[in-house]
C-alpha cells in the first residue's frame, strides 16, 4: 500500500502531568503550557499532522485538562465537510472505574476510536515537543519497511540519556534494543558523544498497535507506557524500526533548522527553547509560511511602543512581542512578551519569558526569568538579580532561571 491510498488516524498523547515543569503546570496540563507568546505546546504536534494532510486526530487528555480542552475547541475546529476533526477525548472509564495508568493504557481504553475509524496506520505522537516534521515521509518509510511500528529517532548528547528513550538499531534500521531513560549508555559508533533518542513519535500498523497494547494490558508487571513497555517489547520481537528524523524535509526550512527538535520537559529546556527563537537567524524559525504553526489568536490590537525620550524610551530588541503588548518607556532585550504584557517606564526586561497579562512596574528589573500569567511586578522590584533572595521567594531552576507561577503575589 502506498501513502496516497493509506487510511491514517492520529492519536496525540496529551495526558501528561508535567511535574518537572512546575509551577507552570500547577493549573494546566503540560501540553497546554504557553510557548513563544502565541502558542501552546500541543500546537506544534497538531500543526505537523495537519500540515501533512492528517485531518482525523484524537487528543487523549487526563490531567487538569480544562485549559487544553478550551484551547482545542477554540483553535482546532477543522472543516467537517471532508470528515476532519481534532477531538479531545478524556478518560471515559470504558473498561472499569480506572483512570489512564499510562500512555498504552490510554489507547487500550479507547479502542472504540480505532474501531470507528478503521485505519490502516496510526500515528501516535507526543504533545509537548518543539519541532517541524512531515509525518508522511515517516509513514512512507514505515510502509516500505514492513515493520509493526516505526519510531522517529534523532541523535542527542549522551549526557541527556536519563531523560530520553534510547534506540539501538542495526544497519537495516531494525531496533535491536530500546531502553527508556537509562543511566548508562553507549554512544553511536560514528559519534561516541551522542546517542540515538526517540522523539516520542510513532507510526503503527493498526492491527499491530491493537495487539501490542492488548498484550501489554494483560501484563501485571507493565507500567503500561508506550515508550517504556510497548516499544521495548516490539523491539525484542524484531518488528520495530527506526526512522531517521534528520532525513525529514519540511518545505521552507533552512539547513540551520534541519533536524531541530527540543523536548521542553524541564524548566531549563523550556527556557532554552524560547532563547532559540530570539536570535537574528533563529535555530527554529516561527516565520516559515510554508509550514506554519497554527494556534488561536485573540482579537487584540497590535503591539505598541511609546515614548521617544531619553531614559524613557520604549524598545524591544532581539525579542518576540505579541499582540496587545505595550512597551511604555521600558527596555526589553532577548525576551518573549505574550499578549497584553505591559512594561512601564524605566523597567528592564532581559532574557525572560513573560506570559499573558504580566505587568512590569516602573523601574523594575527582570532578568533570566519565566513569569506565568497575571503576575504584577511592583515598581522597583528586582527579579534575577540576587540568587539568594530569589531562592527564598520563588522556584529557581537548576541553571538559575527564576520561575514565578500563575497569578502569584510577589512579596
Amino acid at each position: 500500500m502506498n501513502v496516497a491510498r493509506a487510511r491514517e488516524f492520529a492519536i496525540v498523547l496529551a495526558g501528561g502531568e508535567g511535574k518537572r515543569l512546575a509551577p507552570l503546570t500547577a493549573d494546566r496540563a503540560k501540553p497546554a503550557v504557553p510557548f513563544a507568546g502565541n502558542y501552546r505546546l500541543i500546537d506544534f504536534a497538531l500543526s505537523n499532522l495537519v500540515n501533512g494532510g492528517n485531518r482525523r486526530i484524537a487528543v487523549l487528555t487526563q490531567y487538569k485538562s480544562h485549559s487544553l480542552d478550551r484551547h482545542i475547541a477554540l483553535a482546532w475546529r477543522l472543516s467537517s465537510l471532508l470528515g476532519g476533526y481534532v477531538a479531545c477525548v478524556p478518560a471515559q472509564m470504558r473498561r472499569g472505574p480506572y483512570w489512564f495508568s499510562g500512555s498504552a493504557d490510554a489507547i487500550f481504553q479507547n479502542f472504540n476510536l480505532i474501531g470507528d475509524e478503521s485505519p490502516d496506520y496510526i500515528y501516535v505522537f507526543g504533545a509537548d515537543h518543539i519541532y517541524r516534521m512531515d509525518p508522511n515521509q515517516m509513514l512512507a518509510e514505515h510502509i516500505a519497511s514492513g515493520a509493526d511500528v516505526t519510531v522517529a529517532g534523532i541523535p542527542m548528547p549522551a549526557s541527556e540519556s536519563p531523560g530520553l528513550g534510547i534506540i539501538d538499531a542495526g544497519p537495516d534500521q531494525r531496533i535491536r534494543r530500546f531502553v527508556e531513560k537509562p543511566t548508562d549508555t553507549t554512544g553511536l559508533e560514528h559519534s561516541p558523544g551522542k546517542v540515538l533518542a526517540s522523539m516520542g513519535n510513532y507510526v503503527f500498523s493498526a492491527g499491530a498497535l491493537v495487539d501490542a497494547v492488548t498484550r501489554d494490558a494483560s501484563n501485571p508487571d507493565s507500567r503500561h507506557d508506550i515508550g517504556g513497555d510497548v516499544i521495548p517489547m516490539l523491539a525484542s520481537e524484531g518488528v520495530a524500526a527506526v526512522y531517521d528524523f534528520d532525513k525529514n524535509e519540511v518545505p521552507g526550512t533552512t539547513e540551520r533548522e534541519g533536524g531541530y527538535w527540543r523536548d521542553v520537559g524541564t524548566l531549563d529546556s523550556y527556557y532554552d527553547g524560547h532563547m532559540d527563537l530570539v536570535s537574528v537567524h533563529p535555530v527554529f524559525n516561527l516565520y516559515n509560511e510554508h509550514w506554519p504553526i497554527y494556534s488561536w489568536h485573540q482579537p487584540l490590537p497590535p503591539a505598541k511602543f511609546v515614548f521617544d525620550e531619553d531614559l524613557r524610551r520604549g524598545t524591544a530588541l532581539d525579542s518576540l512581542v505579541s499582540e496587545g503588548a505595550i512597551v511604555s518607556g521600558g527596555a526589553v532585550r532577548r525576551s518573549i512578551l505574550s499578549a497584553r504584557v505591559h512594561i512601564h517606564s524605566g523597567a528592564e526586561v532581559e532574557g525572560s519569558v513573560l506570559m499573558e497579562r504580566v505587568d512590569i512596574g516602573r523601574g523594575a528589573t527582570v532578568r533570566n526569568a519565566i513569569i506565568d500569567k497575571n503576575v504584577y511586578v511592583p515598581p522597583g522590584y528586582e527579579i534575577g538579580c540576587n540568587p539568594a533572595v530569589d531562592a527564598e521567594r520563588f522556584t529557581v531552576s537548576q541553571n538559575g532561571v527564576v520561575v514565578i507561577g500563575k497569578g502569584q503575589k510577589l512579596p
